[in-house]
């Protein structure tokens, strides 16, 4: 077996960045039905893969079932009663609470339907957040807590920065598919190019804790905090369909990325010291299959945008061998990728938190090929919001938002620029204007918190709608706010009539 394990790790240690023709037996796939076959790979958990099916399913039906309900209602909006059922109807459908004032119409002031689309959406986005999906479906690896497991790897604390682009929405539910007790932070921009003193600052209150209350370890603990960035490219249209904010460039996208994660390294070496150093990783994605590239760092510490270990190239490798020696053929094409033997052991820690990755990314392969015929239909965007302010990660699927991170739209102008061009192309054609949410948590431990973000989400509102005030006024835009204790609790709706003086319907989740 282990002349077959090496040869599939030559193989998948990939040396250039590349777009892969189509999966092998690709015309035997395009023929089949949607229905799954019976698992494949020895490595992919069904069961971790059918309940996240079931969750997209459930997420997808909320949503499809906007259009239909409004459609449905649209033409009897001026008949007697209509607004008291129109209300009872988003009730009992949509699972949305919209006062029955805001539905009245007369022939001479019909219903703002465009309006009201948008509106629902960005209700039953909020619904979503408070469904309290089960987001630990990985916890478990081999029978092992995760966070035990990375610990033991070398790592205490996980900050992941993806793309803000939709088709990343579930990088870590779905595409990384790891459990939320290892990540510490998650934050999406614009071609993932994320603030470097931002990330500082997400060290130093792990450190912090660490030091005073020896969570998530004691501080004096041989483990270091793992910064990964995630890029992304299409192999269907990689000219068209890759990261809009590197001009679907995926080398550009790449290498950016790369050279803003070593300047997060250099940062911390500069500020706290050679020993406080970080560790990081570079992951591409690709937005067609949800199969991953993982830049595994060699001896020293070094990504290279030309080296990687892809998992799709892994699954055709290592699908018919046995489960151990699946594994076998992973760590080893990881080691090769690193240019160090399989059993270096400065280096195994990393290594192995990369074959876990590519382990867990087979599973998601896996799912792509058996619920989607092995390529999504929808090569481009379709997302149906934007969310502003603090990330949300309690709803995850792809093409369901595109996030982006900001305290003020100064500081994320691009951002929201990228993902306002992006929705409007989207939204246009059916003449419905772009959703926005700005979302702000509050630690209710601190006094005056939830005020504070009261305000700031007011203010960040204020500025979208000033920002983009001609696409405002033409329709095109539709913006609300909440917010949330950091503790999880339920969303706070922000009444933004006072300040913008729009009559639209309030929508509570």
């Amino acid at each position: 077996m282990r002349g077959a394990a090496l040869h599939a790790a030559r193989r998948a240690a990939a040396t250039g960045p590349r777009h892969r023709p189509p999966p092998r037996g690709w015309d035997a796939w395009s023929a089949r039905t949607s229905e799954p076959a019976a698992g494949r790979h020895p490595l992919a958990d069904r069961t971790v893969s059918q309940a996240l099916h079931r969750r997209a399913d459930e997420i997808e039906a909320a949503f499809g079932a906007i259009a239909p309900t409004l459609q449905e209602l649209a033409p009897r909006q001026f008949a007697p009663e209509f607004a008291a059922h129109a209300a009872a109807t988003l009730h009992a459908r949509l699972q949305l609470d919209i006062p029955a004032a805001a539905l009245v119409a007369s022939w001479t002031a019909p219903l703002d339907l465009r309006a009201l689309h948008a509106h629902c959406v960005l209700g039953t986005f909020c619904r979503l957040i408070e469904r309290a999906f089960d987001r630990g479906l990985s916890h478990l690896v081999d029978g092992e807590p995760a966070d035990a497991l990375i610990r033991r790897w070398g790592f205490h604390a996980i900050d992941i920065t993806p793309c803000a682009d939709g088709r990343l929405s579930g990088v870590t539910d779905y595409i990384l598919r790891v459990p939320p007790s290892i990540v510490a932070f998650r934050e999406s921009y614009a071609g993932a190019m994320f603030d470097v003193a931002q990330s500082v600052r997400h060290w130093e209150s792990v450190e912090l804790q660490r030091w005073r209350t020896g969570t998530p370890n004691a501080a004096e603990a041989p483990t270091r905090f793992l910064k990964i960035g995630v890029y992304h490219f299409s192999s269907i249209a990689p000219r068209h369909e890759g990261c809009a904010a590197h001009g679907s460039d995926d080398v550009r996208a790449a290498g950016a990325l790369l050279e803003r994660l070593n300047q997060f390294d250099q940062a911390m070496r500069t500020l706290h010291g050679a020993r406080c150093a970080v560790a990081t990783l570079l992951i591409g994605v690709d937005t067609d299959t949800d199969a991953i590239r993982v830049h595994v760092p060699d001896a020293t510490g070094r990504m290279d945008i030309l080296r990687h270990a892809d998992s799709a190239i892994l699954y055709d490798a290592t699908a018919h061998l046995p489960r151990e020696h699946a594994k076998d053929a992973i760590r080893d094409a990881v080691a090769a990728c690193a240019g160090v033997p399989a059993d270096d052991a400065e280096t195994e820690g990393m290594r192995w938190f990369c074959g876990y990755l590519l382990k867990n990314n087979i599973g998601q392969v896996e799912a792509v090929r058996d619920w989607h015929r092995g390529r999504y239909a929808d090569a481009g965007h379709t997302e149906r919001l934007i969310v502003v302010g603090d990330p949300v990660d309690d709803v995850q699927l792809r093409n369901l938002a595109f996030q982006a991170q900001m305290r003020t739209v100064e500081e994320g102008a691009a951002d929201l620029d990228v993902g306002i061009r992006i929705l409007h192309a989207h939204h246009a054609p059916h003449r419905l204007p772009v959703p926005i949410l700005a979302h702000i948590r509050f630690d209710p431990r601190i006094p005056g918190a939830a005020v504070t973000a009261e305000q700031q989400a007011r203010r960040l509102a204020a500025a979208i709608l000033a920002r983009h005030a001609a696409l405002a006024a033409r329709g095109g835009l539709s913006v609300a706010a909440v917010v949330r204790a950091a503790d999880g609790s339920a969303l706070t709706p922000i009444d933004l009539t006072a300040s913008h003086g729009d009559a639209s319907p309030e929508v509570h989740p």
